[in-house]
């Protein structure tokens, strides 16, 4: 292997809709991404046991796009790979059985590996547990509140409504979790208290779960993952995987959502805004701050651990770029139903034209069409509609305007400013390709708004192995 001035980092992320990589090296003055790579996973998969309700993935899928995305990054410095870093979708649970997770073959580079025993992943977006199945459940001892999505939730549905389903397996994690322990051949999933707490039933500040309470109540304890540091490692690459060295180091798996505020964020007076599928309006909190003992239901704002013991208090919106994707959707049946055929891509085009051409409209939409964690029973409205503003320009534009209204109804500016917040890192794939909603961010929120900082959770996984290392 070259001398660690030449190494490289690689990170990874395993989104909603898309795989990416990322490859740092280092240089004089911090890092540079020499090499990257994003594939959709098109996996989304029919439920058999939640039907409608539920929302999962083929984790075959995904891992396929993990490959094909690797295959496309350089062969000479993948080889040169000294620490890998993984994130991915938080909240979501994937069974697998331990001695057959996977199965290592050989492929045109070096091994790569193949799921086998591995359920779908049930993802963050799952809505299988109703407000009054999760009333029905014990109480966590965290300071997050329960939602449909979250592992935790998810193992006790399948425990009620299909036991059989659970003793097909004796692992679980999130898919980053799977893929950490594929390639470092791990006994026991190991989850960092990042993921953990995004399942429920976990106790952030003693960084244990909540085992007297679930094992009360007839949780599989056994499908709990050891829990570990952000930042630590959890082994080393069992196999050479697409060149890269047998024995690299591999993190503990990431959430996302941290990877993502990590590879921008560098001042406590910044706040990111982050809009993609869906949206989320972050600060950082004090050095020393504890979240309180338990949630508040009834509250828009999440503390989510960060690194060496810090939080960052989080505005998260269901109802993001998903919202937009729904609307061209619904464009795109109309028309289908008149008979006209045309292509989302180009919908979307024509839309964001339209809405430029209006600069206000009267109508006011409350576009939570997917609720809100906090608010799951509040759905979606429009208001002030008057003759004037019926064009899809008028349309468009309150609903680029409600989306970022609802996030800043979450995370009030006044509580911005008394946090000592100077300006806005705008970020995420629905604001990257969105004028629109670029201009709205720019009408509601009283500070300057820096775009172009890229926030990409492969890069920001990356980068927290290189400062590891």
């Amino acid at each position: 292997m070259a001398g660690s001035e030449a190494s490289c980092v690689l990170g990874i992320d395993l989104g909603t809709t898309s795989v990416k990589a990322a490859l740092l090296v280092g240089t004089g003055r911090g890092h540079v991404v020499a090499a990257s790579c994003s594939r959709e996973t098109q996996a989304h998969a029919s439920s058999l046991e939640a039907g409608p309700q539920g929302m999962e993935q083929n984790v075959r899928r995904i891992i396929t796009a993990l490959n094909e995305c690797l295959a496309a990054l350089p062969q000479q410095q993948l080889q040169r790979v000294s620490h890998i870093g993984i994130s991915g979708q938080m909240h979501g649970i994937v069974f697998w059985k331990r001695d057959q997770g996977c199965r290592w073959t050989e492929c045109d580079t070096s091994p790569t590996f193949e799921p086998e025993e591995v359920s779908h992943l049930v993802t963050w977006q799952d809505g299988r547990c109703s407000p009054a199945f999760l009333a029905s459940l014990p109480p966590p001892q965290s300071h997050i509140s329960l939602a449909t999505g979250f592992g935790c939730a998810t193992v006790y549905w399948y425990l009620k409504n299909s036991p059989d389903f659970l003793k097909c397996y004796d692992a679980a994690g999130t898919i980053h979790d799977y893929v950490v322990a594929m390639l470092c051949d791990l006994k026991k999933p190991l989850m960092s208290i990042q993921n953990a707490a995004s399942w429920g039933y976990f106790n952030a500040k003693t960084k244990s779960w909540n085992t007297d309470v679930l094992k009360k109540s007839g949780f599989p304890l056994h499908l709990l993952p050891e829990v570990g540091d952000p930042g630590s490692i959890a082994g080393r690459t069992i196999c050479a995987w697409h060149g890269i060295p047998k024995g690299t180091e591999v993190g503990i798996a990431l959430g996302d959502f941290q990877c993502s505020v990590y590879s921008c964020l560098t001042e406590r007076t910044d706040a990111v805004l982050n809009i993609s599928t869906s949206a989320q309006l972050t600060i950082s909190m004090p050095p020393g701050f504890q979240p309180p003992e338990t949630p508040d239901p009834s509250s828009a704002v999440t503390y989510f651990p960060y690194f060496n013991g810090d939080y960052l208090a989080v505005a998260a919106s269901l109802n993001g770029g998903n919202v937009l994707a729904t609307f061209v959707d619904m464009v795109s049946r109309w028309m289908e139903e008149l008979g006209l055929q045309v292509q989302d891509s180009a919908i979307y085009a024509k839309i964001i034209k339209a809405a430029l051409a209006q600069d206000d409209s009267k109508l006011s939409i409350h576009p939570t069409i997917f609720g809100e964690r906090h608010v799951p029973e509040q759905l979606a409205s429009v208001t002030s509609i008057a003759v004037s503003e019926l064009s899809l320009g008028h349309v468009t534009r309150a609903l680029c305007r409600g989306i970022v209204e609802n996030l800043c109804s979450m995370l009030p500016v006044q509580r911005l400013m008394e946090t000592g917040v100077s300006r806005i890192l705008g970020s995420g794939s629905a604001l990257a390709r969105n004028e629109v909603l670029r201009q709205e961010v720019e009408r509601i929120f009283p500070f300057p708004v820096v775009y172009g900082k890229d926030v990409d959770a492969a890069v920001g996984a990356a980068m927290v192995m290189f400062h590891r290392k």
